[in-house]
């Protein structure tokens, strides 16, 4: 996929509508889940101020709104962040919502926690652009504060790869997925096309960096954050070969 734009992740085409179309959103009990997974993974007190990375439509960020916690959202897509605003609005909830680049976090020492969910690290153009937001994510923590990403495990994969298939969706619309992983970079390449009733077509890629969890690892540590554990699940299941997604904790150092 030599034609492939490393900027796709700033698409305003395909971080709107269509999102939702290819890549439907996990059911409320998942997303409810999740939310209770993560609270008990970061062990926060109540009120904490929590920044939510690539925040979408506020998927996460609502429901820790919901429980009390002080949430900040930043993403670059106007179409979700507008979309978390009124939801935001409907629900009586106080969550800011921020456009932004999650290299350029304009805060110092502000947050309890950071959290990255559903494979957001690892979209950018490289590993060095990536190493950038961990480090700005090192400065948006107090010390002493925590960070938590959640992504698709690289291992599981390797294991279980596809290079094409088809899925359904409601109304006669299909979605086809074609992937090519290249193991030099570890970075996974997906075009993708939607294919109307009609016959009419249209197509996005993206792709991602998949970090083993060393690699990670050692990421942390030169942002001068320090890795606390690894989970292969949000119910605390210990991260191993056959873990679908790795969930890493680090922490920043108070000294």
């Amino acid at each position: 996929m030599d034609d492939f734009d490393r900027r796709w992740y700033a698409d305003p085409k395909l971080h709107g509508e269509d999102y939702f179309l290819l890549f439907p959103v996990a059911i409320l009990e998942e997303t409810a889940r999740q939310v209770e997974g993560l609270v008990g993974l970061l062990g926060l007190t109540a009120g904490a101020r929590i920044l939510d990375l690539a925040c979408g439509w506020g998927r996460i960020a609502l429901p820790l709104a919901q429980r009390g916690y002080r949430v900040t959202g930043l993403d670059l897509s106007e179409a979700f962040l507008a979309k978390g605003r009124r939801d935001a609005q409907e629900a009586g909830l106080d969550v800011d919502f921020l456009r932004g680049d999650m290299r350029e976090v304009r805060f110092d020492g502000k947050f309890d926690a950071v959290i990255m969910m559903w494979s957001a690290f690892g979209a950018l153009e490289s590993d060095e652009e990536d190493q950038k937001v961990l480090d700005a994510v090192a400065r948006a923590l107090r010390p002493g504060g925590r960070f938590l990403i959640e992504q698709m495990s690289r291992e599981y994969v390797v294991r279980h790869y596809q290079a094409r298939d088809w899925s359904e969706r409601e109304g006669g619309i299909f979605v086809l997925q074609e992937r090519e992983l290249n193991l030099l970079e570890s970075r996974n390449y997906v075009r993708m096309t939607i294919i109307e009733p009609d016959g009419s077509r249209r197509a996005y890629g993206h792709s991602i960096r998949f970090y083993t969890l060393t690699e990670l690892v050692g990421m942390l540590s030169r942002a001068g954050l320090v890795y606390r554990a690894a989970w292969g699940d949000f119910g605390g299941s210990p991260y191993t070969l056959h873990s679908r997604r790795m969930i890493v904790l680090a922490e920043k150092s108070c000294g």
